[in-house]
């Protein structure tokens, strides 16, 4: 599993889920995590979760920490929610060793009852892909600036993130090769 993590802003608007942009953005055709900051705007047309485009909610934020990760080994709906909901416990892991008290319910993770992460999974023909939000600074929601996460404290956390996903993922396949498959009775 590759992990980029960009130093440049990069502003995401939902056109960075669709598959191969990694591929497009970076060149990389493994299996990745892809790091940046930017500010969030999410156009409807490329609207993934249809609960919020029948709504018609906006999906706004002036500076958040993205995570695009893409999987090539499955197209399967309930495996990308899984490895969306392990990517939210990590994150909720991280953060709380930082002292950070945080509460997660399914993918989301909030702070002080305020919301702090956005985040979608979905498929395609060739891949799976999550986003993953974390704001910065918010005038609304939950973010890392009110909670002191603050400078360069919030790119290495953006770091530490991305690693600890491709750290698990290696330790994933690590595990395959040690464990025999069940007899068969």
């Amino acid at each position: 599993m590759k992990c980029i993590i960009f130093d440049k802003v990069l502003d995401y608007d939902g056109s960075q889920i669709s598959s191969l942009w990694g591929y497009n953005i970076a060149d990389v055709q493994d299996d990745s995590i892809i790091a940046f900051r930017g500010a969030c705007d999410v156009k409807i047309e490329h609207m993934i979760d249809l609960e919020d485009k029948k709504a018609d909610e906006s999906i706004i934020s002036p500076d958040m920490l993205h995570f695009i990760i893409e999987h090539f080994d499955s197209t399967d709906m309930k495996l990308v929610y899984a490895r969306q909901r392990l990517f939210t416990a990590i994150v909720s892991e991280i953060l709380i060793a930082r002292g950070v008290s945080v509460r997660r319910e399914g993918d989301d993770l909030f702070v002080n009852d305020k919301k702090l992460t956005v985040s979608i999974a979905s498929t395609s023909a060739v891949s799976q892909k999550i986003h993953f939000g974390i704001n910065v600074t918010h005038d609304f929601y939950g973010n890392l600036h009110d909670i002191g996460i603050n400078g360069n404290d919030v790119n290495g956390l953006m770091r530490e993130i991305a690693e600890s996903y491709t750290r698990e993922f290696e330790d994933i396949e690590k595990d395959l090769r040690k464990s025999r498959p069940l007899d068969v009775i």
